[in-house]
């Protein structure tokens, strides 16, 4: 019980839509019993039809029942296609909520916080694990409570016409709904909750296979790489097979015991319809309303044997929810925008900043005045870009603060403080869409005559003209149409349409040739004029022209400038 508290706080998100949720299961519960009276009727009809003809007087009223049947034949066929339509269209409802929820909560944590897991875990969260909370109402919630109902209402019927048979179909068949959802979920536990995880792993090896398989290739390791994706693999189709024969064996657990229900009802029918106190359609009618009952409890072993999973996706998305990004401002103010002639300063004061138990900065001092050019240069991994990732709030520093415009960047609101920041991040993040569409996520109201004029100013104008759609060409997933060279380029003329008084440009010049990253260099020197810059990059000559470079280097207690 103490797990399925996991599944709390999606409860409550389904209660939410609680009626389109009731009206679906109503629909369901119409479904079974449709069901239900179609096979009894027709067995009580035709029973009755051939005792009728054996008779003295051969009289039987056929339009009565024969309307029944037609009733519910139709009333089955539109019951479930309206359910079924209805509570997809509930279910696909609900899990655009859980997106929106889960990728709202996402979207407020800071890079440090994200990075606790790769980037595909974070997606599968978002889309896997989602997926599986499905199962939550459609087959976890709504059916075993339809499956309930209808065994009371037709061990009930039953024992109008015979009391012992509804006392025994409510002694079996109960029974035999328990075992099929809490006796199938306590089963099928183990397997179906760490089937997530393996699953995970097994997406995210993968994903890395086919991302990194140049490197794998290149230093040989994609063969060990491969045996530790099939050793994965194998672990969770073993899972698999082992969930597959557990539920087959409570689907049969199930049918024996219906068939067990169903046997029963017709001995004791024969008995009473010796005695007198029943008669043959009424026999045949028990027996077949038996055999129909298995349409509401058939699909419960298969649904509650995936009762781990999906307890397990509950409790890895609740871990998610819990991750909150510390923040060392107590207010956040609504600051004008600055217009953006008006260059802004950016002081880092007394900064702290530690990655788990690696420390990146103590005591760091940096500041950048009003239209200054400063350059950061030193070895990969030293913390340059986490000079960019304070300066955006990515995250906030653990000791000492970081001023914009002489404002602490902690009583900022993160979407007023980036509005005036262009930041060219180290790699080129370009989407699956056309190249008009990428640049214009630097200024969306830039005109066709402003992007080829960017364009130009990175040196791309001409290759973008031999291009058979012009602007509207295509650039491919990551921009995997384009060179390296060509995406950063794009990148940066994106940049460039930002138009914000305060630039950041971490390795602008990366993946150029020569020639290229000297045009380049001239034409960010007059670009930047009358900004504030601060530029990063591994030496000095692959930056733009600068006021100050400075060098980071490795200290006793993190980076620090000389």
């Amino acid at each position: 019980m103490k797990a399925l508290m996991a599944l709390r706080p999606w409860l409550g998100v389904l209660a939410e839509r609680r009626g389109r949720l009731l009206l679906g299961a109503m629909l369901m519960l119409a479904t079974l019993l449709s069901a239900l009276g179609l096979l009894s009727l027709s067995g009580w009809f035709i029973t009755a039809t051939a005792v009728a003809a054996l008779s003295a007087s051969g009289y039987l009223d056929v339009f009565t029942p024969g309307s029944g049947i037609r009733f519910f034949a139709v009333s089955r066929t539109a019951s479930r296609y309206l359910e079924r339509l209805y509570n997809h269209d509930t279910i696909l409802r609900l899990l655009a909520d859980l997106r929106g929820r889960v990728f709202a909560g996402l979207v407020s944590l800071d890079a440090r916080t994200l990075s606790r897991a790769r980037a595909s875990q974070w997606l599968n969260r978002l889309t896997a694990d989602i997926d599986t909370l499905d199962n939550l109402y459609l087959r976890l919630m709504a059916p075993p409570l339809v499956a309930l109902i209808s065994v009371v209402a037709f061990a009930a019927f039953a024992a109008v016409f015979l009391p012992i048979a509804g006392l025994m179909l409510f002694a079996i068949l109960l029974p035999l709904g328990l075992i099929a959802t809490a006796g199938c979920a306590w089963w099928g536990w183990r397997a179906s909750h760490r089937r997530v995880d393996r699953q995970e792993r097994l997406r995210v090896r993968a994903i890395e296979q086919v991302e990194g398989l140049a490197e794998l290739s290149a230093y040989q390791a994609l063969e060990a790489h491969r045996e530790l994706w099939r050793r994965e693999e194998q672990s969770l189709l073993g899972d698999q097979r082992q969930l597959g024969r557990r539920t087959a064996t409570g689907n049969l657990v199930v049918t024996l015991g219906i068939q067990l229900a169903t046997l029963a009802v017709l001995l004791l029918g024969l008995t009473a319809l010796r005695e007198g106190n029943v008669s043959g359609p009424v026999m045949v009618m028990l027996a077949l309303g038996t055999l129909a009952v298995s349409e509401g409890l058939g699909n419960l072993p298969m649904a509650f044997t995936q009762l781990g999973a999906t307890v397990r996706t509950a409790e890895r998305l609740n871990a998610q929810a819990e991750l909150k990004t510390p923040m060392t401002g107590t207010s956040v103010k609504d600051e004008p925008l600055i217009s953006s002639g008006a260059a802004p300063s950016l002081v880092y004061q007394d900064v702290d900043v530690a990655h788990g138990e690696q420390v990146v900065f103590s005591g760091l001092n940096l500041s950048i005045d009003p239209g200054q050019r400063i350059g950061i240069i030193g070895a990969s991994g030293i913390g340059k870009s986490t000079l960019a990732q304070l300066a955006v709030r990515a995250f906030d520093p653990e000791g000492g603060h970081v001023e914009f415009n002489h404002q602490d960047l902690a009583g900022l609101a993160p979407d007023s403080l980036r509005a005036r920041i262009g930041y060219l991040t180290q790699r080129s993040e370009l989407f699956h869409d056309t190249l008009a569409a990428n640049l214009r996520m630097g200024d969306p109201d830039a005109s066709d005559a402003e992007l080829w004029k960017v364009l130009a100013q990175v040196e791309l104008k001409s290759w973008a003209e031999t291009l058979p759609e012009g602007l509207a060409t295509w650039v491919g997933e990551q921009g995997r149409q384009l060179s390296g060279g060509q995406a950063r380029r794009v990148a940066l003329a994106r940049v460039m349409l930002r138009n914000s008084p305060l630039v950041i440009l971490d390795e602008p010049l990366s993946g150029l040739d020569a020639d290229t990253a000297t045009a380049l260099k001239v034409t960010l020197d007059a670009w930047l004029a009358g900004r504030t810059a601060l530029l990063l990059g591994h030496d000095r000559q692959a930056l733009p022209v600068c006021d100050h470079c400075w060098r980071l280097v490795p200290g006793v207690s993190g980076g620090k400038l000389v």
